[in-house]
């Protein structure tokens, strides 16, 4: 039956399509709101829960074990757990357990004693915490992709998808303004003391709204009820790696390139041009946040563009820019407000490109009975492996007084990622979900 126009949104998508992807969309700033609260206000909390003068071995242990659990071990553990559960139970009862998982974190941080209340308690109580929502946020990312993807009308995948990182930056745009509201308006005393609680309790509040809007969405996966019917079997958890290998093996190829982009250019950048060129650490911050805003705005765009041209001649764009730009752009940058801005904002064109489509290549290289395990877990610990530590290798070569080899670091993973897009990864775009 047609769609009347009274069902239509503005861009001619049905409005059921339009509440799946506000349903994704919305959960998803919430998550990484709550992810990026952790961020933005650790330098307030660390000095109540991590005390400097702890008499307690225990103490520093727990701090970087806080730090490393989380970033590098607990994110693919969720697209590995998260994905498997989402393709044998559902995108959507997987996607109402990754936002109750970060509200219950957040609540938790929120919650957590100071060091000089109940000792090492209070940071074994943190890790736990952050331990959960890096569960949370790696399984979000292979439940809410394969949602979306599978949501959205065949011609309009890539802009769907597109809706995984305008989400993204929403929420550290939210965590990052609260941080600052905060940070501004109270007395230190206060905001060390517990100014700094009321962000997460905001997240844990938010989580509740993200889980009633997500309990109103449909199920995406028709495998779920030929399973619940007996007409299938249920999934293994490693059945996408033993029966999809090839598209598993593609999709580290595809990640390495823009995990290392999108973590330097959106995250490190502005530290990279203090630690280098001396900047401003106040102007550079704003500076990171206007780049932020010029990139979520083009995110649906380029989606567009991909679902018109193609999913490979957007991803060699993206990664013969990350070959070439790095090393001539961040040689460009001096203690200038206006260099550091035209550096952000060109890399952010070229990584536009890859985080515009990502969740829809990865997710057309699988099926859907293991779509979500399939595109979650490579993803999860490529980013692991190579996006989260790009601001490690960024400053530890600057200490090592060697800071010009990071953008030559970043153009030699681009130009392995780049040979994938060229000989091995298959155009998608018009090729029907399997």
């Amino acid at each position: 039956m047609a769609t009347s126009p009274s069902q239509q949104s503005p861009l001619g998508i049905p409005r059921s399509r339009v509440r799946q992807l506000t349903a994704a969309s919305i959960g998803n700033v919430v998550e990484w709101y709550d992810w990026y609260a952790y961020s933005f206000l650790a330098i307030y909390f660390s000095r109540q829960i991590f005390p400097e003068s702890a008499d307690n071995s225990l103490v520093p242990l727990l701090s970087s074990f806080a730090v490393f659990a989380v970033g590098f071990f607990m994110r693919p553990l969720g697209g590995l757990l998260v994905g498997a559960f989402a393709d044998r139970y559902g995108r959507k009862l997987a996607m109402t357990g990754t936002i109750v998982l970060m509200g219950v974190g957040s609540l938790l941080v929120g919650l957590t004693p100071t060091y000089a209340a109940v000792g090492v308690l209070a940071p074994i109580i943190l890790v736990v915490a952050r331990l959960i929502q890096g569960l949370s946020v790696g399984g979000e990312f292979a439940a809410a992709t394969t949602f979306l993807v599978e949501s959205a009308p065949p011609r309009r995948r890539g802009l769907f998808s597109s809706f995984q990182y305008v989400s993204t930056t929403i929420g550290q745009l939210l965590a990052s303004g609260l941080a600052a509201l905060l940070a501004t308006t109270l007395a230190e005393a206060d905001m060390d003391g517990w100014g700094w609680r009321i962000p997460f309790f905001v997240g844990a509040v938010l989580s509740l709204v993200g889980l009633w809007i997500r309990r109103g969405a449909d199920e995406t996966s028709a495998v779920v009820d030929e399973v619940r019917q007996g007409k299938a079997e249920r999934q293994k958890m490693f059945e996408f790696l033993r029966l999809h290998p090839r598209s598993a093996a593609t999709i580290v190829g595809i990640t390495i390139a823009g995990t290392v982009a999108y973590y330097t250019w959106t995250t490190f950048l502005p530290t990279y041009a203090q630690i280098t060129v001396g900047f401003d650490e106040a102007n550079s911050l704003q500076i990171g946040t206007i780049s932020l805003i010029f990139f979520m705005i083009l995110q649906p765009l380029l989606g567009m563009l991909s679902d018109r041209i193609g999913r490979r001649p957007m991803l060699i764009t993206f990664g013969l820019g990350f070959v070439l730009l790095p090393v001539p752009l961040l040689s460009l940058l001096t203690d200038s407000y206006g260099s550091l801005l035209a550096v952000q904002l060109i890399g952010m064109v070229f990584l536009g490109c890859f985080t515009s489509i990502s969740a829809a290549v990865n997710s057309e290289l699988f099926p859907t009975r293991v779509r979500a395990a399939g595109a979650g877990f490579p993803y999860s610990l490529t980013v692991a492996l190579f996006g989260g530590t790009a601001p490690l290798i960024g400053t530890a070569m600057q200490e090592m007084g060697n800071p010009g080899l990071f953008p030559w670091y970043m153009s030699g993973l681009a130009l392995i990622s780049t040979l994938v897009y060229i000989f091995v990864l298959p155009e998608t775009k018009d090729q029907p979900l399997r």
